[in-house]
């Protein structure tokens, strides 16, 4: 194992922002977030069209906190949605870069997070990695039915703030989290759950199959949905930004704030104080789902994410769910601590990493 300082960026690119920050080693030198318009967003028809708006954001940020790009060891980058993928680090590599650029079905913004982090190595001679990305799929045969054959479940969570506050909740019980049964909800842009068990996820409830989040519609009743889609009224491109992007909180209030919300309730706003509750209720049902998958053996129901800060949604999501498990509340993302411990430990020679191979 290697005693070497290695300083390394992560790039977390989410929903609404590209979320950044610098590593020496275990230590954060600094973070920074780049906020984007939710128009703006959405005038790009592909989230691979964003690349430009993002990098520029970072390269700006970087620029502003005076760091020397030059320093770096490796580029670390949130996984998008991959083909299945073990849990861990793999190596950016044009076999990945060009599935995400060219053959990836989702949308999802995560999908930029390899592709900026190698255009930026690519410029020092560096090495970029994914760790833990949201097609983390570790789960039985099972847990992949539909009730559909030709629609197989894959898994898609953030798989990557998922393990890092399992890890953390564990270490503050005094155990480890191979040792302990979780449901962990990660309530951010997007919400989704996912039951970890012994370190592995045995099930989920992706964002288009669970609650309604910020800017996506989460589980929707098909038969109307399958009308709508041959209305007529709506290309497939338009049906998509429907249901992430004016999906949830922007489709009913017009804001994918949480906060914005808030600020509502707080003035008195009956109908966004509705569909918040509303919100938190859909999550209390989910966790409920996934309790019965560990015949409601769980040593700890973990809210994390952004929403996560606001009291209000958790305590109405505590009430419901408090007689399953404890309920630890870990605010905020820990996923750019997370990206930049799981690089360090590859670049210190204490864990090896995947080679991404052949899109299935």
């Amino acid at each position: 194992m290697s005693d070497a300082t290695y300083t390394i960026l992560a790039v977390n690119p989410g929903s609404t922002s590209t979320k950044i920050a610098v590593y020496e080693d275990a230590k954060e030198l600094f973070r920074g977030s780049v906020d984007h318009d939710a128009e703006i967003l959405n005038s790009f028809s592909r989230a691979i069209e964003q690349i430009p708006l993002r990098e520029q954001g970072i390269m700006d940020c970087l620029k502003q906190h005076n760091f020397d790009l030059s320093r770096l060891s490796a580029v670390a980058g949130r996984g998008g949605p991959l083909p299945p993928v073990k849990q861990g680090a793999y190596i950016i590599n044009d076999v990945m870069l060009d599935y995400l650029a060219n053959k990836a079905q989702s949308e999802h913004p995560s999908k930029l997070g390899a592709i900026i982090s190698h255009r930026i190595a690519s410029r020092y001679d560096i090495p970029a990695y994914i760790y833990d990305s949201i097609r983390v799929d570790e789960v039985g045969e099972v847990a992949k039915l539909s009730g559909l054959p030709v629609l197989p479940r894959k898994p898609g969570t953030h798989m990557l703030n998922m393990r890092a506050v399992s890890i953390k909740t564990a270490k503050q019980m005094g155990k480890k989290a191979s040792e302990c049964t979780f449901i962990v909800a990660h309530l951010g842009g997007g919400i989704t759950l996912s039951v970890l068990s012994q370190g592995q996820m045995l099930d989920y409830v992706g964002d288009d199959e669970g609650p309604f989040s910020p800017d996506r519609a989460g589980r929707l009743p098909y038969r109307r949905l399958i009308d709508l889609c041959y209305s007529g009224k709506y290309s497939h491109v338009e049906m998509m930004k429907a249901v992430r992007g004016k999906g949830g909180l922007v489709g009913y209030l017009g804001t994918n704030q949480a906060l914005e919300v808030e600020k509502m309730i707080d003035a008195g706003d009956k109908t966004a104080e509705g569909v918040y509750y509303g919100m938190a209720c859909q999550i209390a049902k989910s966790i409920g789902e996934l309790a019965t998958v560990v015949k409601g053996r769980v040593d700890a129901i973990i809210l994390t994410g952004g929403i996560a800060h606001s009291r209000r949604v958790t305590s109405w999501v505590e009430e419901r769910v408090s007689f399953i498990a404890p309920v630890k509340i870990v605010p905020g993302e820990n996923e750019l601590e997370a990206l930049a411990l799981g690089v360090l430990r590859v670049l210190k020679g204490e864990e090896d990493f995947h080679h991404f191979v052949a899109a299935l």
